[in-house]
């Protein structure tokens, strides 16, 4: 059953590719949404998928972002499925 997972990634996330990253990380997996940057300096990851595959997609943000992140909060949700791709957002 596809799932929603919003994660908020804080420490030194913004101004040095965290999104461009996270973009070019997910399209080695069948998950769509967005990352952004919000005002607070954290940066929002919304995506959905099989909850299998946002493990991985999620894990791999970790092992290639992970010296930059001080701080992960996570939360799913049912699927919305209003997203075709996954972007960044403004």
């Amino acid at each position: 059953m596809p799932t929603q997972r919003t994660v908020y990634y804080s420490g030194q996330v913004q101004g040095v590719g965290f999104r461009f990253t996270t973009c070019r990380i997910a399209r080695g997996f069948d998950v769509v949404g967005f990352v952004k940057n919000l005002p607070d300096g954290r940066v929002q990851v919304v995506a959905e998928g099989e909850p299998e595959e946002l493990d991985r997609f999620i894990g791999a943000i970790k092992a290639e972002m992970h010296m930059l992140v001080q701080g992960v909060q996570a939360n799913d949700a049912p699927a919305t499925g209003r997203f075709t791709r996954f972007d960044v957002g403004f």
